[in-house]
């Protein structure tokens, strides 16, 4: 199913043949540079399991991105339910994750200003997060580009309080 569309990209459920290049999306060091260690492929295969359930339990989730021209796999961009320990969970979050190859393109700027639209309005979120590591200017700039709001920062809970990545910032969008 196609849950979203823009003019480049599909948001899409995962496919079997997803798999193999989420492994090597999350095994890439340019692209997990900002997450505390890269994933083997059985934490991916663990990954993409609880990506499915999401979908089963919520209706919604970290939808499939391809580019339409292609029909090529190029991450994942989509909703997750946050619920580690923090004054502003549980709530729900938009993230993205995306080949190096697909960098530099909007992909990831097209495709969540599309998700947070059909978040917003359609499956009636009041509101939607988004957080990442302070070091992490270029998801920071898509944030701010689709329309969120700045809140603070703050140390994520689930990240070792000597890394670099330990401190975060928050942004917020909603439905007004």
């Amino acid at each position: 199913m196609i849950y979203v569309e823009t003019p480049r990209l599909r948001l899409r459920d995962w496919m079997e043949t997803d798999v193999e290049p989420f492994i090597r999306l999350n095994q890439d060091e340019d692209v997990m540079r900002y997450f505390p260690k890269r994933l083997t492929a059985e934490e991916t295969e663990t990954f993409y399991r609880s990506i499915l359930s999401e979908f089963d339990e919520c209706g919604f989730g970290l939808y499939a991105a391809e580019v339409k021209e292609t029909q090529q796999f190029i991450g994942f961009i989509g909703f997750h339910r946050a619920t580690f320990e923090s004054d502003f969970t549980p709530c729900t979050e938009i993230g993205w994750r995306l080949r190096k190859e697909a960098w530099g393109q909007g992909y990831a700027t097209e495709g969540a200003a599309a998700c947070l639209r059909y978040g917003l309005d359609t499956l009636g979120f009041d509101e939607v997060y988004s957080f990442t590591a302070v070091v992490n200017r270029p998801s920071e700039r898509v944030m701010m580009k689709v329309g969120m709001s700045f809140v603070k920062t703050f140390d994520h809970p689930r990240v070792e309080k000597d890394s670099p990545l330990s401190r975060h910032v928050l942004y917020h969008i909603g439905r007004n």
